[in-house]
C-alpha cells in the first residue's frame, strides 16, 4: 500500500499549490474542481501540481487537514478557557458544528470514508490536525474547571468525546443520509443548547457523577 508519505513532497511551490488548492476547493468543492483551475488559480503547471498531489484526493485531504488545523487554532484562540463551563460549552460546540455541517466540512468526511481502504493514513492525519487537537484542549479544560468547583468527571477523554457526539445530534446524520442539505442558525442554536444543557446535568458540579 502506498503512503501519503512517499506520495506528497515538499518543495519550494508547494505552499502556492496548497492555497491555490484551497480557494478551488472551497468554492467548487471536491467533485466540482479541477485540476486545471486549480492549476490556473496557484500559477502553477499542471506538470507542477502533479510532481506534488499526483491525485487529486490527496490534494484534498492535504487542504482539508490544514484548514482543520486553522478551524482549531482559531477556536483556541477566541473561547477564553478560562471562563465558566457553560460559556466554553456553548462557544466551542457552536464552532465544532459550523465546522462538520459546512460543505467543505462534510466533504472531508465523506472522503475519509471513501478512502478509507485505499488511503488510511489521511483519516489519522485529518483527525491528528484538529479533532485530537480540540479533544485534547477541552479535556484539560475540564481538568481545570474541576479544580474550580465548576464541574465533576471521571474520564475527561471520554466527556469531551461525548459532548462532541451531542453536538452532532439530529443534524449531522440527517445532512451525512442526504435528508436535508442545510443547517440553520435556529437548528445549530437547538442543538448546541440542548448539548450544553445535557452535558451540564451529567457533569456539572451540583450533579451526581
Amino acid at each position: 500500500m502506498t503512503s501519503t508519505a512517499e506520495i506528497i513532497r515538499k518543495g519550494r511551490k508547494f505552499d502556492q499549490v496548497l492555497e491555490g488548492a484551497r480557494q478551488v476547493f472551497m468554492a467548487d468543492g471536491f467533485e466540482g474542481a479541477s485540476v486545471d483551475e486549480i492549476a490556473r488559480v496557484a500559477n502553477v503547471s499542471k506538470a507542477t501540481l502533479y510532481s506534488y498531489f499526483p491525485d487529486k484526493r490527496l490534494l484534498f485531504m492535504e487542504v482539508a487537514t490544514t484548514e482543520c488545523q486553522r478551524q482549531a487554532d482559531d477556536a483556541l484562540s477566541s473561547i477564553d478557557m478560562s471562563a465558566a463551563p457553560e460559556q466554553v460549552l456553548q462557544q466551542t460546540g457552536r464552532h465544532f458544528l459550523t465546522f462538520i455541517t459546512s460543505k467543505f466540512g462534510q466533504q472531508i468526511f465523506r472522503i475519509c470514508v471513501a478512502e478509507s481502504d485505499r488511503f488510511p493514513e489521511l483519516g489519522q492525519k485529518f483527525y491528528n490536525s484538529g479533532p485530537a487537537v480540540m479533544r485534547a484542549e477541552m479535556a484539560a479544560y475540564f481538568e481545570q474547571a474541576e479544580a474550580r468547583g465548576e464541574l465533576r468527571i471521571e474520564d475527561r477523554i471520554l466527556a469531551a468525546d461525548q459532548f462532541g457526539e451531542l453536538c452532532k445530534a439530529d443534524v449531522w446524520p440527517r445532512l451525512i443520509f442526504g435528508m436535508t442539505q442545510t443547517v440553520t442558525e435556529e437548528e445549530m442554536d437547538r442543538v448546541v443548547d440542548g448539548a450544553v444543557k445535557t452535558f451540564m446535568a451529567r457533569y456539572g458540579a451540583n450533579q451526581g457523577a
